[in-house]
């Protein structure tokens, strides 16, 4: 695990900073990370960071502690949580400031989000099962009309005799007597006139405050046996190559949290067209008489065939598009469109007849 860096650096200020500029520097940050504006993996962890160091700066005590002993100056008179509780007052400013007292789902879901009743950092963050994946490959008319899909995944299941508890039938977990189903344990180390505390997962329960005292003889107590789990589930329409993820569909975890099912979807070549996002492409071929003389042909398409006009004395790989006929836009509306080139055949070998009529008609463009 990497240390921890220090918290001026993380917000971006100067050891000086006023508690003003320390408030209004993080109200910067937290608009940008803050997990209901964005969502990526990153951003969630920099919200949990700038969060803590301002949870730290934005108390006087606490930054005093910070200032003359760093990190294991707060560390070791404070637990993650007490850390945070510790500022609730100053977080509700924040929040409130930035989406209204009712916005950001007020400081307990800001709390949920930093400690986690899903998690938590400091070691007390619940594990997540396995990610599965799952290849697929479909057309291109997949992608113009949707397909619904059924698999079979086979995984880890809940247990059909505990239904999923690990706890033998007519038995359920009883509350953790080490830790008082907290799932933790704190310890007070007194060294000179200062006392230090310590927090770590309780060993009798591995930090889940509950016990199963009778297993499910089936599983075991995990609460999963191997098993098939049957999905349905639509692929939009519009979807190109690529992963796509069904959230908690992966493996479980006891007492924790389900992986991911990463669907990794590739949309094979198609024989007539050729794919650029929402648009595609096709080839025509007709004679040079045809370009010469004009004439009206049928083109095929994602759903049938249309009749185009080809103008007369059309040239070598002209585009016509037709508006409409490509593509959906994921989750959008409108489609893309088609453009069919023109390639015109010239004929390889001519009898004398042809050729002198050729010949003919060069003469006449003098």
């Amino acid at each position: 695990m990497s240390a921890k860096r220090d918290y001026y650096e993380v917000l971006g200020i100067s050891k000086t900073a006023s508690s003003n500029e320390i408030k209004s520097q993080y109200r910067k940050l937290a608009l940008k990370f803050h997990p209901d504006r964005n969502k990526s993996v990153e951003a969630a962890e920099h919200f949990k960071e700038i969060s803590e160091a301002y949870a730290v700066l934005s108390d006087t005590e606490k930054r005093n502690l910070y200032d003359q002993y760093g990190h294991s100056g707060v560390d070791g008179r404070y637990s993650t949580e007490d850390i945070f509780k510790g500022a609730s007052g100053n977080f509700e400013d924040v929040f409130s400031d930035l989406f209204g007292r009712s916005g950001g789902g007020g400081f307990e879901s800001i709390f949920e989000t930093l400690l986690g009743r899903s998690g938590g950092f400091g070691g007390f963050r619940q594990q997540k099962g396995a990610d599965l994946l799952y290849d697929i490959s479909i057309t291109l008319e997949d992608v113009l009309h949707g397909r619904h899909m059924e698999i079979d995944l086979h995984k880890y299941v809940d247990c059909s005799t505990c239904e999923g508890s690990g706890c033998a039938p007519g038995t359920s977990k009883k509350t953790c007597n080490a830790c008082n189903g907290q799932g933790q344990i704190r310890q007070t180390r007194k060294m000179g006139f200062a006392s230090f505390v310590t927090v770590g997962p309780c060993n009798a329960c591995h930090g889940q405050g509950k016990i199963i005292e009778k297993p499910c003889k089936n599983c075991k107590g995990s609460g999963k046996t191997k098993g098939i789990r049957h999905l349905p589930f639509d692929i939009p329409q519009g979807i190109e190559t690529g992963d796509y993820t069904i959230p908690g569909e992966g493996e479980s975890n006891p007492d924790g949290i389900n992986g991911d099912l990463i669907v990794r979807i590739r949309v094979l070549p198609h024989p007539k067209f050729k794919r650029d996002g929402t648009d595609i492409f096709y080839d025509s071929q007709i004679s040079m008489i045809d370009a010469a003389l004009g004439k009206t042909i049928e083109v095929s398409t994602l759903e049938g065939t249309e009749k185009i006009n080809v103008e007369q004395g059309t040239q070598p790989n002209s585009i016509i598009k037709l508006k409409g006929k490509g593509l959906p836009r994921i989750n959008s509306r409108g489609r893309g469109d088609q453009y069919i080139r023109l390639v015109i055949n010239i004929p390889k070998k001519l009898d004398k007849h042809q050729k002198s009529l050729l010949q003919e008609f060069e003469k006449t463009l003098d």
